[in-house]
């Protein structure tokens, strides 16, 4: 697979009216793909039909589309869409996200979300051919959908993953998977799953797609990094499936005091006890060659396609966008 490198936009502190400067420089710069998130600011797919009217090049995916917010015949009409608009340079990652933003924010109940996966993918794959759907799964009811305007390059299927039934999922019956939050050393064990799944399936586990979102905290001083770092972590990894995730990977001794005391309710006592190892660990942040060192290893570790999302240390919007920027400059300056 030819080497691949990406970006999550939109970039944090530049408005989306901005971005087709940006895009056209990304394409510029030599990064390949260009991959939306969705979590609280904008969904995953306006900004890539935007990005789509405005490139060429650049391939573009969602990383994630939830699957619990979305009904499977609007998944499959939005996707066609975009595949339609960029013809052979879409990807859809799609994944189960969180209990916070399925079941608080959208009032869904989360259930069952390995079920819901490989429901999801069999409806699309269907869906895609052009064939008349009906699913009775336990996670999808749906009957007699027929895509109108089938696209005439189905898109690649991503599917995002942590730990081994999912990652099994994404290997042996989508196109690969979308990891994040773990260090470039954890990376050969959620490999090793993924390419033995893709084997089982009697697929060609070399030609395996593994996108990684990897977080790049940008400040001047390291200090304030590793302070927003423990935000970000606390936030992340107390939740269940991502505490679950580190205690696979061998992490949940010493995330056990920051999670008690998460859970108890002691925010502040949670941020103190965040093991700066772990910071170290699953984050990158510092001088040039530190980030791009940290970027390379993960590729060196069986990452196909790493997904820098920019994550800028300021509350000022202009200088997000200023910082935000930068790194987006200097991550790939020769």
């Amino acid at each position: 697979m030819t080497d691949r490198y990406g970006f999550t936009f939109p970039l944090e502190g530049v408005p989306l009216s901005e971005h087709r400067e940006v895009l056209l420089e990304a394409e510029r710069l030599g990064y390949t793909d260009a991959w939306t998130a969705e979590v609280d600011g904008y969904d995953a797919f306006v900004p890539l039909a935007l990005a789509a009217a405005w490139t060429d090049k650049i391939r573009l995916g969602t990383a994630i589309a939830n699957v619990f917010t979305r009904g499977p015949a609007l998944l499959a009409m939005e996707a066609a869409a975009m595949a339609d608009a960029a013809p052979g340079r879409f990807c859809l990652g799609i994944g189960s996200s969180s209990p916070a933003i399925v079941e608080r924010w959208n009032g869904v109940p989360l259930r069952r979300p390995l079920a819901r996966m490989r429901e999801t993918l069999d409806f699309l794959r269907q869906a895609f051919a052009g064939e008349k759907v009906s699913v009775e799964g336990e996670s999808i009811k749906a009957r007699g959908f027929r895509l109108s305007r089938r696209p005439a390059q189905p898109p690649r299927i991503l599917v995002g993953a942590l730990r081994e039934k999912m990652l099994a999922l994404g290997a042996g019956e989508a196109d690969g998977v979308i990891i994040n939050w773990l260090a470039p050393d954890d990376v050969p064990k959620v490999v090793s799953v993924a390419k033995e799944a893709a084997k089982a399936a009697g697929k060609d586990a070399d030609a395996l797609e593994i996108a990684c979102r990897i977080f790049v905290v940008t400040a001047a001083e390291e200090a304030t990094a590793r302070g927003l770092a423990r935000f970000m972590i606390t936030a992340y990894l107390t939740t269940p499936v991502y505490s679950a995730f580190h205690t696979w990977l061998g992490r949940g001794e010493a995330l056990r005091p920051m999670t008690e005391a998460w859970q108890a309710g002691d925010r502040q006592e949670a941020l103190k006890l965040v093991p700066d190892q772990v910071i170290d660990d699953v984050l990158v942040f510092g001088d040039r060659k530190r980030v791009r060192d940290k970027i390379e290893a993960y590729r060196k570790n069986g990452v196909t396609l790493p997904i820098v999302n920019i994550v800028p240390v300021s509350l000022d919007a202009a200088e997000r966008s200023r910082m935000s920027l930068a790194a987006f400059r200097e991550l790939t300056a020769p």
